[in-house]
């Protein structure tokens, strides 16, 4: 991140510093990751020794980063809208077409990968992150000491948002970002290549090949023997439909070759050895 990004609660501090005649403000310029002080002038703030504008922000679900001449949505357009949204907790989620693609509303999604994160017990493993979105799991794997973690991401534009997000991995020599489709690439990873996989793809009716049996056969093969599978499926559809998506991926998963427990939003499995 090369400049401040800006929420429309910040915005108005900005400006509401500048109708009080304040001559600063301390405030949060990366999303709540750190408080910094601004000068407050009739004609800009200054940050750092950078005078920026006043802009006039009123949407509440957008952030707004600076792009050296304007601020401007943190969202882009190519096949899909891609959107980074702030939450009430500091670390932003995002979305694809108007779909969440984490929780938000009564956790920061964050924490939820924390808590997601320690199920796999990364400490010292090599573990495969499926869908890397904004990198929340690989963060904490870093930081719960893997020795290696390799991370997909097929859409460009996420990994754009990345860049943009100061809650999203910085560089490490223990993480490897992939902009490619896991799909696509897993028949070329060789077996028994990871000590644990997480596994958090897009809703089945975005991404349905990713809840395939053929697609869990290749988990499975490149998954040690006991290694962890954290597999995120939450509950779509579930009152509507009455389909249970969780149960579905449980009894796919145990068919080639894992023993399931179900989580909150999710399937932890251990992939078994195989006898005969």
């Amino acid at each position: 991140m090369t400049g401040p990004l800006l929420t429309s609660a910040v915005n108005e501090a900005l400006n509401a510093a500048l109708r009080s005649g304040a001559a600063t403000l301390e405030c949060s310029l990366d999303l709540d990751r750190s408080r910094t002080e601004v000068s407050i002038a009739p004609d800009g703030w200054t940050w750092l020794g950078r005078r920026f504008p006043y802009p006039k922000i009123s949407k509440d679900r957008t952030i707004y980063f600076w792009t050296g001449e304007s601020f401007e949505p943190a969202a882009r357009f190519t096949t899909s809208l891609v959107k980074l949204v702030p939450t009430p907790w500091g670390p932003p989620t995002f979305e694809i077409d108007g779909i969440k693609m984490l929780v938000s509303e009564e956790v920061s999604p964050y924490a939820d990968a924390e808590r997601k994160v320690s199920l796999i017990r990364p400490r010292g493993k090599e573990i495969l992150d499926t869908c890397g979105g904004l990198g929340y799991f690989a963060e904490w794997c870093l930081r719960g000491q893997a020795a290696r973690v390799c991370s997909y991401e097929r859409n460009a534009d996420v990994i754009w948002l990345r860049s943009l997000n100061p809650w999203s991995p910085a560089p490490d020599e223990r993480l490897t970002l992939i902009a490619g489709d896991v799909c696509e690439r897993i028949g070329s990873i060789a077996s028994e290549s990871f000590d644990a996989i997480l596994h958090d793809p897009p809703r089945f009716a975005i991404a349905g090949e990713l809840y395939s049996a053929a697609f869990y056969e290749q988990l499975a093969r490149v998954l040690r023997r006991k290694g962890r599978l954290f597999h995120y499926t939450g509950a779509p559809n579930r009152l509507s439909s009455g389909r249970d998506v969780r149960n579905e991926v449980a009894a796919r998963l145990q068919r080639v070759g894992f023993s399931t427990e179900l989580d909150a939003d999710g399937v932890l499995a251990v992939k078994q050895v195989r006898r005969g």
